[in-house]
């Protein structure tokens, strides 16, 4: 069995200690390894990112960006290859992989204004022959611990915007979908990125606490839960880290009465049981105003699920696959028995789903609940599976504080054709990125991704100006150069003009 490893200076290795498997999930079977990182491999990338770092951060960010636009190419030249390995460890669809990297390589996009994104501000004369300038300077070595569900495009938020600010990365991906990740750092290096300023460790949380305790690493980006996310802000925080750690979320669409109804269900298909419902921006709750639509809802739902394409990701033309792991897999059932133990409607039940020729596959089919309350685990925790719960009220109101009372606050949508309510609701709403008749409101390379309340634990959001933002610190000169001849006194009080 071949085993994934750690690329370190630019280097590909595999230390001779503990390993984990990687499954194919459609199957069922472990198809490889992979080497866990211990302290001292942990080290040696840290002594690579530091040792290039010097030369890196005075590299002109023209260069670097030329770096980025050769990266972008050879991500194209590679996106099949890339989808492949995706859809083989994580399960997600072929189709599903490739809009992933498509994602991703927006933001390698946006990493190639470096010239522009790092223009600091200048003032002439702000006092007798006093210039004054604002500069973004690297913080030099900084890590990211990115999760299993976008194996692609979230390593892909963190480090090439880190590269071009001048900085040196460590990423730490996760043990269980490592392949694609390994090989797209491996195509930086192809496009002339040099030895050491991107390197990927392989490990657990003896990997991830190694990071957050060397005190070389200056800042940690996390995506993953909001229990992890939390551990590792305080723990960063602790250190005088920046850290920017994104957490889970509980995702609801508003439906109106004046909804497109048709439209709306088939951006709720897509919200819900697309990625086979690992996202953090899946659509999990459904808030249905008025319990006509509610049951209109369920009339045109339960066809479109019952017609779900389900099957092994590396085929093509489905609509979902299996879920990552055999844990996942009975996590999402697990939730699927509560809910029916605690009172909900299950309308459409996916425990039971066997596809064949993956008859070990990691496979949930999609679940439907009606008349989830607020009080039941289904509708307060994160399933993170092909699970829509819908909830009924009265009004918007009620909609919109059901969801402001929600501990997590990641994305939200409205389904109307209302100006004034989608106005209101927008206003209103205490959540990050919110949608009008847009499911999945996530925002381009340009915006910054990034949730409220306990989904996200630091100041500054993901990718896009947040990022720059983050991977850099600003440095304020005034500078002073008298006139010749020119002789002043001593001044003791504050300057001013």
């Amino acid at each position: 069995m071949t085993t994934v490893a750690h690329l370190i200076n630019g280097e590909l290795v595999t230390n001779v200690g503990r390993t984990a498997p990687v499954f194919n999930p459609s199957i069922g079977e472990a198809v490889r390894q992979v080497a866990l990182a211990d302290q001292a491999t942990i080290q040696s990338a840290i002594d690579a990112a530091k040792a290039a770092f010097p030369a890196w951060r005075n590299t002109p960010p023209a260069k670097r960006a030329q770096v980025m636009f050769r990266f972008k190419q050879l991500l194209e030249a590679n996106r099949d290859k890339i989808a492949a390995m995706i859809s083989e460890e994580h399960g997600k669809t072929i189709e599903d992989a490739v809009g992933e990297l498509q994602r991703g390589i927006e933001n390698v996009e946006y990493a190639c204004g470096a010239p522009e994104l790092l223009k600091g501000e200048y003032n002439r004369n702000v006092g007798p022959n006093i210039d004054s300038w604002s500069d973004h300077q690297p913080l030099g070595v900084v890590a990211g611990i990115t999760p299993f569900n976008f194996p692609a495009m979230v390593p892909l938020w963190m480090y090439p915007l880190a590269i071009v600010c001048g900085n040196c990365f460590i990423l730490k991906p996760s043990e269980r979908d490592p392949s694609s990740t390994l090989f797209i750092a491996q195509l930086l290096h192809e496009a002339g990125l040099p030895k050491g300023v991107i390197n990927v460790v392989h490990g657990d949380k003896a990997a991830v606490d190694a990071l957050i305790e060397a005190p070389e690493v200056k800042a940690l980006s996390f995506v993953g839960s909001t229990p992890i996310a939390e551990y590792i802000y305080s723990e960063g925080t602790k250190r005088g880290k920046r850290v920017q750690a994104l957490g889970g979320a509980k995702n609801h669409a508003v439906v109106l009465p004046d909804a497109d109804l048709d439209n709306t269900v088939n951006a709720l298909m897509g919200a819900a049981y697309g990625s086979c419902g690992e996202r953090c921006m899946a659509i999990s709750v459904v808030v249905a105003v008025g319990d006509q639509v509610a049951d209109k809802l369920v009339e045109k739902l339960v066809p479109k699920i019952a017609a779900l394409k389900i099957g092994a990701g590396t085929s093509c033309g489905l609509d979902m696959g299996p879920l990552v792991t055999g844990a996942a897999r009975d996590k999402v059932k697990g939730y699927i028995d509560s809910g029916v133990a605690q009172g909900a409607e299950l309308v459409v039940d996916g425990r039971q789903l066997s596809v064949a020729g993956c008859e070990s596959g990691f496979f949930v089919g999609g679940t439907l609940f009606d008349k989830v309350t607020p009080e039941m685990s289904i509708y307060r925790e994160e399933i993170f599976g092909p699970v829509l719960c819908i909830v009924r009220v009265g009004s918007l109101e009620a909609a919109m504080q059901l969801i402001n009372d929600h501990e997590y606050g990641n994305g939200t949508c409205l389904f109307t054709r209302d100006g004034e309510a989608a106005r209101l609701f927008c206003d209103e709403i205490e959540v990050g990125m919110v949608g009008v008749n847009v499911p999945l409101p996530v925002p381009v390379a340009y915006h910054s991704f990034g949730g409220w309340k306990r989904s996200l634990f630091g100041d500054l959001h993901a990718y896009g100006p947040d990022g720059v933002r983050f991977y850099t610190k600003r440095k304020t000169i005034t500078q002073r150069w008298p006139q010749r001849a020119s002789h002043e006194a001593s001044q003791f009080a504050f300057p001013s003009l």
